[in-house]
Parts: structure tokens; C-alpha cells; sequence
């Protein structure tokens, strides 16, 4: 299943919601129509398992890469690093399933909108937990309030997803991630 909702994924995070139809999920998912229709319902619920994939292995690959650093701004780097590296090159073109959704679904679908709110939620207080565990370890200067600076470096991430459907390079958006780092000094 992971392999399917992982090729679904490709699908659904270059052509959109709408855009995508059910005869290219069913060919890329390599699935036959019969088998299709066992597995889910329609095309919203394959569009729902697939951001609920897409979501789980973003927190995943995530953790993983915040557990390997020591000190809050390691680790606030690691994560600025992430996102940045998310929204280059070809990865980046393809986008993130959950700002596409936040922009094409989240007004639409109540299930969806909740899926996309929990998502950004968990970044943004991961953001505020890392500043505060930086300026409690003495990793990030004091004195400014973690919310804020947190809500800020939730607005850059996001915008790298947007501002990487453009094409840009990981050298240009590591370049801003480093930028954002240089301002926690």
C-alpha cells in the first residue's frame, strides 16, 4: 500500500486535487481499476490516505533528523535544512501535498482542513519547542519571545515550499535556511 499511496503521491503533488484524474492515479499507482476500487472508495479517498501518508512520513523523516543533532539550534538548523532541501529542485517542484491542500482543499473538505491544520500545527510548535530549547541551553540568544520567532520561521518554511514550485536550486534555498539561522545568533 505504501508504494502505491507513495506514487499516488507524485500525482496528486504535481497536478493538484482536481487536475488529477482517476485514470492516471490508477496507472501510476499501477493498480487495476478493480483493485482501485477495493482499496478506496473514491479519488477523495485516495487523495485522504495519501496525505495521510505523505503526512506521517514527513514527521518521520523529520524526527529522525532533529534526534541525530544535540542542542536546540542544531537542531532549529537541521529542521530550516530540511525544508529547504524539501523545497529544491525536483522535490521541490512537486511541492508539499499539505500547502497544496491548505490551498486547494482546506476551504473545501472539513477532514481535509483538520489534516492540514494538525499538520502545520505540529511544525510550528516544533519550531517554538526548538527556540525554546536553544535559548535554554544557550544555543539561542534570550530575550525574544519563541512564539513569535517561531510563528516567523513557520512563515519562511512555508514560503520555501510555495517559492520552490518556481524551481529553485538547494544551493538558493539552503542559502535562505542559512539566512534564517544567522538571524537566531
Amino acid at each position: 500500500m505504501d508504494t502505491a499511496l507513495s506514487r499516488a503521491l507524485v500525482v496528486f503533488s504535481e497536478r493538484g486535487y482536481h487536475a488529477a484524474s482517476l485514470a492516471e492515479l490508477r496507472a501510476a499507482m499501477k493498480l487495476a481499476t478493480g483493485s482501485l476500487y477495493k482499496a478506496f472508495e473514491d479519488k477523495r479517498a485516495i487523495f485522504v490516505a495519501t496525505l495521510d501518508y505523505y503526512i506521517a512520513r514527513r514527521d518521520r523523516q523529520l524526527r529522525e533528523r532533529l534526534d541525530a543533532e544535540q542542542s536546540g539550534r542544531d537542531k532549529l538548523r537541521a529542521l530550516l535544512q530540511f525544508y529547504a532541501e524539501s523545497a529544491s529542485d525536483s522535490e521541490g517542484r512537486r511541492g508539499c501535498l499539505v500547502v497544496t491542500s491548505a490551498a486547494e482543499l482546506a476551504s473545501l473538505d472539513a477532514e481535509i482542513a483538520v489534516k492540514v491544520r494538525a499538520a502545520l500545527r505540529r511544525v510550528e510548535t516544533a519550531l517554538c519547542d526548538l527556540v525554546r530549547l536553544g535559548q535554554a541551553d544557550g544555543s539561542i540568544r534570550t530575550g525574544r519571545d519563541p512564539d513569535a520567532v517561531a510563528g516567523a520561521l513557520f512563515c519562511l518554511i512555508q514560503g520555501l515550499r510555495v517559492v520552490g514550485k518556481t524551481g529553485r536550486t538547494k544551493r538558493e534555498m539552503l542559502a535562505v535556511a542559512s539566512q534564517a539561522d544567522a538571524l537566531l545568533g
